[in-house]
């Protein structure tokens, strides 16, 4: 019976936004009210903490929504400006083939905003840049929540394996990397497939022929690019640790994806253009913009975003200043949110659009067009966004109650444990997904969970570092079939309301990489 309740923070948004295809907004309203009442009859959790937790949802709510908001304007001003033409045209140059573009732009240029951001911005930025470039924009948003999976462990500079992993005996440093590089060792096994999963999911679901012969043609390219990312990540943990695999393998992987696609090894004759949303039209009149001005918010983006989070005086002040964090939401020890206004990527992107006026020398009007539509377009993400954390913050505080019950997560992980513990090593993935899912973060479902894998491991006799680093990869590919990082990908792209549709396409992804995983851990661990 409790473990049914635990995991009816699961159920219900399947059961409403998948079985019945309902919009998130309806979806996760009717599932918040389900686990919240579960919470408080079954769980014992009493008012006041359940009102902290409603308000501590509404809270990080608003710290996405600002996220969103600033993608959007971002994405809107460089429209307004001219420099979303010059840098289509610049893909055209390239390759003008949209199975090109997927991997350069969702996989490679995500895993480069991941690696330094993280907390699901690169799906709200390639998304729309996606879109942009002429993709339908419900594919727009599937792909980009499956390209953001294999960077996730070392995103915002090693975040999921530092902090996620900081409350265990024995963290440091040492422990740090050597859980990295089981990370990237396992992610050989599944990593390297993202970019034809990629490209797979593009041609058999929004192509007009649906052929696999398409994506077909893209394999041994794909599998090249695939494996120059993985590849290359393992050599950066082995040599580095965490903090800067994801953007260095980025960088890697970008650099050998354009120089081949370039020059055309192993590229198909024809050139894919399928998937081009209706209406799109490419423009072929040149562009007098030079591409590094075009591209050039996207560098002071990302430049930002690393200053703020790898120099100790700027990442200080950004996250002292103007720091509208709220601890201990109505007394409750524990139960807080924090937002820090200056560190967070919201702020970055805002910036990043008002920099674009400058060095594209535009008027200021562009801006005050991109903020009137951005405004409009993450108006009805609000609601859901509420509904989803609301849900989130409940399950994750339920361990709060006058029952002196365990938290539903942590019931959860323990009923696991008992019933798959000798074939932990294929499930310890399954468990990072489950709490990524529900909570919406690798980081957030690695401190959850972690203390249980870490025990798991040493009961029966598995190597820690192994069932750890399978906890952290399921946590990423969690992050194709989070609620809220759904409601977030379907806002930028103007699909709030089918979110449901696009989690019945991420979710056999999802599941495959963490199968993938498992069985990538039970390999290593055969030989060790």
């Amino acid at each position: 019976m409790l473990l049914l309740v635990a995991l009816s923070a699961v159920i219900a948004p399947l059961f409403f936004l998948v079985i019945l295809r309902m919009s998130a907004l309806k979806g996760m309203f009717f599932s918040s009210i389900i686990v919240t009442a579960l919470g408080f009859m079954v769980w014992g959790m009493e008012g006041e903490i359940i009102a902290a937790s409603a308000l501590q949802g509404t809270h990080k709510a608003l710290t996405i929504l600002f996220i969103l908001f600033g993608a959007i304007v971002l994405l809107n001003t460089l429209t307004h400006t001219g420099a979303v033409d010059r840098i289509n045209q610049g893909f055209q140059s390239i390759s003008g083939d949209m199975r090109v573009q997927v991997i350069i732009v969702g996989f490679l240029f995500g895993a480069l905003i991941e690696g330094a951001a993280g907390f699901g911005t690169p799906a709200v930025v390639v998304g729309p840049l996606m879109y942009a470039l002429g993709f339908n924009p419900i594919a727009a948003a599937v792909l980009a929540l499956i390209a953001d999976s294999a960077p996730v462990p070392f995103g915002a500079v090693g975040t999921p394996v530092i902090v996620g992993l900081s409350n265990l005996p024995g963290a440091g440093s040492e422990f740090f990397h050597d859980v990295a590089v089981k990370i990237t060792m396992i992610d050989m096994f599944t990593g390297t497939f993202i970019p034809f999963t990629l490209i797979f999911i593009l041609t058999m679901f929004f192509g007009k022929k649906r052929s696999f012969a398409d994506a077909f043609a893209l394999l041994p390219w794909s599998l090249f690019i695939g494996i120059s990312y993985t590849g290359s990540a393992f050599l950066y943990a082995t040599l580095f640790g965490p903090e800067f695999v994801s953007i260095l393998a980025a960088l890697t992987g970008l650099v050998i994806a354009a120089g081949t696609a370039k020059v055309g090894f192993l590229m198909p004759k024809t050139e894919w253009q399928e998937a081009l949303r209706d209406g799109f039209e490419l423009k072929t009149t040149k562009s007098s913009m030079g591409l590094i001005t075009a591209w050039s918010p996207y560098l002071v983006m990302v430049g930002l975003l690393l200053l703020t989070r790898i120099v100790p005086s700027i990442q200080n002040f950004t996250q002292t200043t103007l720091d509208l964090t709220w601890m201990n939401i109505l007394g409750v020890d524990g139960v807080d949110s924090a937002w820090e206004l200056l560190y967070s990527p919201g702020t970055i992107l805002v910036i990043s659009a008002l920099v674009a006026l400058v060095i594209q020398r535009k008027s200021f009007t562009n801006f005050t067009k991109a903020t009137k539509e951005s405004l409009v377009s993450i108006k009805s993400a609000g609601f859901s966004l509420l509904f989803t954390l609301l849900l989130v913050q409940v399950f994750t505080n339920s361990g709060i109650n006058t029952k002196d019950l365990i938290s539903m997560p942590q019931y959860i992980a323990e009923a696991l444990a008992i019933t798959f513990g000798p074939m932990w090593v294929f499930v310890a993935p399954f468990l990072g997904q489950l709490g990524a899912f529900i909570t919406g973060s690798a980081t957030v479902s690695t401190l959850t969970f972690s203390p249980v894998q870490y025990s798991i491991a040493q009961q029966i006799g598995f190597n820690t570092e192994l069932i750890l680093a399978g906890q952290i990869i399921g946590a990423a590919a969690g992050n194709m079939i989070c609620v809220h990082n759904v409601v977030a990908a379907s806002a930028v792209v103007g699909l709030s309301g089918k979110e449901g549709d696009i989690i019945r396409k991420t979710i056999i992804p999802s599941i495959l990489y963490s199968l993938l995983a498992g069985i990538g851990a039970f390999i290593i661990l055969s030989f060790m």
